[in-house]
Protein backbone atom coordinates (compact mmCIF):
# COMPACT_ATOMS: atom_id res chain seq x y z
CA UNK A 1 0.00 0.00 0.00
CA UNK A 2 2.52 2.53 0.64
CA UNK A 3 4.37 1.65 -2.45
CA UNK A 4 0.90 2.62 -4.37
CA UNK A 5 1.13 5.68 -2.15
CA UNK A 6 4.25 7.03 -3.14
CA UNK A 7 3.96 5.79 -6.95
CA UNK A 8 0.36 7.87 -6.56
CA UNK A 9 1.82 11.04 -5.42
CA UNK A 10 5.08 10.82 -8.46
CA UNK A 11 1.82 10.76 -10.74
CA UNK A 12 -0.39 13.45 -9.28
CA UNK A 13 0.08 16.77 -11.36
CA UNK A 14 1.51 19.18 -9.13
CA UNK A 15 -1.27 21.53 -8.87
CA UNK A 16 -3.17 18.96 -7.13
CA UNK A 17 -0.43 18.45 -4.14
CA UNK A 18 0.01 21.13 -1.40
CA UNK A 19 2.22 22.00 1.52
CA UNK A 20 1.65 23.56 4.73
CA UNK A 21 3.05 23.60 7.71
CA UNK A 22 1.72 23.39 10.86
CA UNK A 23 1.82 25.46 14.36
CA UNK A 24 4.57 23.40 15.67
CA UNK A 25 6.76 23.24 12.32
CA UNK A 26 6.23 19.76 10.73
CA UNK A 27 5.59 20.10 6.95
CA UNK A 28 2.25 17.94 6.02
CA UNK A 29 1.71 17.32 2.32
CA UNK A 30 -1.73 16.74 1.46
CA UNK A 31 -3.06 15.99 -1.74
CA UNK A 32 -6.37 16.61 -4.20
CA UNK A 33 -9.14 17.19 -4.67
CA UNK A 34 -9.53 13.61 -5.84
CA UNK A 35 -13.03 12.95 -7.66
CA UNK A 36 -14.83 9.75 -8.85
CA UNK A 37 -17.98 9.02 -9.79
CA UNK A 38 -20.54 7.63 -11.78
CA UNK A 39 -24.01 7.96 -13.06
CA UNK A 40 -26.71 5.38 -14.30
CA UNK A 41 -29.04 6.62 -16.70
CA UNK A 42 -31.71 4.66 -18.92
CA UNK A 43 -30.31 5.02 -22.67
CA UNK A 44 -31.69 4.26 -26.01
CA UNK A 45 -33.98 1.11 -26.11
CA UNK A 46 -34.54 0.43 -22.15
CA UNK A 47 -30.69 -0.49 -22.14
CA UNK A 48 -28.74 1.36 -18.83
CA UNK A 49 -26.03 3.93 -19.97
CA UNK A 50 -23.08 4.42 -17.42
CA UNK A 51 -20.71 7.21 -17.59
CA UNK A 52 -17.91 7.94 -15.37
CA UNK A 53 -16.81 11.47 -14.35
CA UNK A 54 -14.30 13.36 -11.93
CA UNK A 55 -10.50 13.55 -12.08
CA UNK A 56 -9.70 10.08 -11.21
CA UNK A 57 -9.68 7.27 -14.31
CA UNK A 58 -9.64 3.55 -12.96
CA UNK A 59 -7.53 1.25 -15.85
CA UNK A 60 -5.75 -1.58 -16.05
CA UNK A 61 -2.34 -1.80 -17.59
CA UNK A 62 -0.22 -4.96 -18.35
CA UNK A 63 -2.71 -7.10 -16.01
CA UNK A 64 -2.08 -4.49 -12.81
CA UNK A 65 -5.14 -1.89 -11.84
CA UNK A 66 -3.33 1.68 -11.93
CA UNK A 67 -5.23 5.17 -11.56
CA UNK A 68 -5.20 7.69 -14.25
CA UNK A 69 -5.14 11.25 -12.51
CA UNK A 70 -5.74 14.55 -14.03
CA UNK A 71 -5.97 18.49 -13.64
CA UNK A 72 -8.65 19.07 -14.71
CA UNK A 73 -12.00 17.41 -12.96
CA UNK A 74 -14.61 15.63 -15.52
CA UNK A 75 -18.15 17.02 -14.09
CA UNK A 76 -21.04 15.27 -13.84
CA UNK A 77 -23.42 16.25 -17.02
CA UNK A 78 -26.29 14.70 -18.60
CA UNK A 79 -27.95 15.50 -21.93
CA UNK A 80 -31.29 15.45 -22.70
CA UNK A 81 -34.02 15.77 -25.62
CA UNK A 82 -37.09 16.71 -25.22
CA UNK A 83 -40.23 18.99 -27.45
CA UNK A 84 -37.83 19.87 -29.79
CA UNK A 85 -34.71 21.18 -27.61
CA UNK A 86 -31.95 19.25 -26.43
CA UNK A 87 -30.81 20.32 -22.72
CA UNK A 88 -27.48 19.82 -21.11
CA UNK A 89 -27.61 19.92 -17.15
CA UNK A 90 -24.34 19.94 -15.58
CA UNK A 91 -22.46 20.30 -12.19
CA UNK A 92 -19.80 23.02 -11.54
CA UNK A 93 -19.90 23.45 -7.80
CA UNK A 94 -17.56 26.29 -6.82
CA UNK A 95 -17.17 28.48 -9.88
CA UNK A 96 -18.38 31.87 -10.97
CA UNK A 97 -20.32 31.96 -14.32
CA UNK A 98 -17.78 34.32 -15.92
CA UNK A 99 -15.18 31.54 -15.72
CA UNK A 100 -17.47 28.82 -17.73
CA UNK A 101 -16.63 28.89 -21.44
CA UNK A 102 -19.11 26.93 -23.68
CA UNK A 103 -18.35 25.91 -26.96
CA UNK A 104 -20.61 24.35 -29.21
CA UNK A 105 -21.14 22.55 -32.21
CA UNK A 106 -23.83 20.78 -33.91
CA UNK A 107 -23.15 17.16 -32.23
CA UNK A 108 -21.31 18.30 -29.07
CA UNK A 109 -20.93 20.68 -26.30
CA UNK A 110 -17.73 21.63 -24.71
CA UNK A 111 -17.54 23.08 -21.14
CA UNK A 112 -14.20 24.23 -19.69
CA UNK A 113 -13.32 26.65 -16.27
CA UNK A 114 -10.11 26.83 -15.40
CA UNK A 115 -9.20 29.03 -12.26
CA UNK A 116 -6.86 28.81 -9.71
CA UNK A 117 -8.96 26.87 -7.60
CA UNK A 118 -11.31 24.94 -10.17
CA UNK A 119 -10.63 23.40 -13.76
CA UNK A 120 -13.51 21.41 -15.09
CA UNK A 121 -13.75 20.08 -18.79
CA UNK A 122 -16.11 18.32 -20.09
CA UNK A 123 -17.10 17.37 -24.60
CA UNK A 124 -20.42 16.53 -24.42
CA UNK A 125 -21.91 14.46 -27.59
CA UNK A 126 -25.47 15.72 -28.17
CA UNK A 127 -27.84 13.20 -28.46
CA UNK A 128 -29.83 15.03 -31.82
CA UNK A 129 -28.30 17.68 -34.20
CA UNK A 130 -28.51 21.10 -32.98
CA UNK A 131 -28.36 24.78 -33.71
CA UNK A 132 -25.67 26.06 -31.22
CA UNK A 133 -26.67 29.66 -32.38
CA UNK A 134 -29.89 29.64 -30.69
CA UNK A 135 -28.37 28.23 -27.42
CA UNK A 136 -29.44 29.91 -23.90
CA UNK A 137 -27.70 28.97 -20.86
CA UNK A 138 -28.30 29.66 -16.73
CA UNK A 139 -25.67 28.70 -14.08
CA UNK A 140 -27.50 29.27 -10.48
CA UNK A 141 -26.16 27.31 -7.23
CA UNK A 142 -23.31 25.23 -8.95
CA UNK A 143 -25.44 23.81 -11.72
CA UNK A 144 -25.43 24.71 -15.87
CA UNK A 145 -28.09 24.30 -17.68
CA UNK A 146 -28.08 24.69 -21.61
CA UNK A 147 -30.74 24.25 -23.98
CA UNK A 148 -30.20 23.92 -27.82
CA UNK A 149 -32.90 24.00 -30.61
CA UNK A 150 -32.65 20.33 -32.64
CA UNK A 151 -32.06 21.15 -35.92
CA UNK A 152 -35.32 19.91 -38.07
CA UNK A 153 -34.62 16.99 -40.31
CA UNK A 154 -33.97 17.80 -43.84
CA UNK A 155 -35.19 15.71 -46.50
CA UNK A 156 -33.06 15.14 -49.42
CA UNK A 157 -33.51 16.99 -52.31
CA UNK A 158 -33.83 16.11 -55.88
CA UNK A 159 -36.39 15.37 -58.38
CA UNK A 160 -38.10 11.98 -59.22
CA UNK A 161 -36.99 10.34 -61.66
CA UNK A 162 -39.41 8.31 -64.23
CA UNK A 163 -38.32 4.96 -65.47
CA UNK A 164 -39.39 4.07 -68.95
Amino acid sequence: MEREFKELSRKAPRDLIRERTLPDGTKVRSWGPFVYGYSITMGPKGKPRVRQFGNIKPEIRMGRPRIDIKEKREPLADAMTTNGEVKVVVELPGVDKKDIKLHGTEKSLTISVDTPGRKYYKEIELPDKVNPKGAKSSYKNGVLEVTLQRMKEEKPKGEPINIE
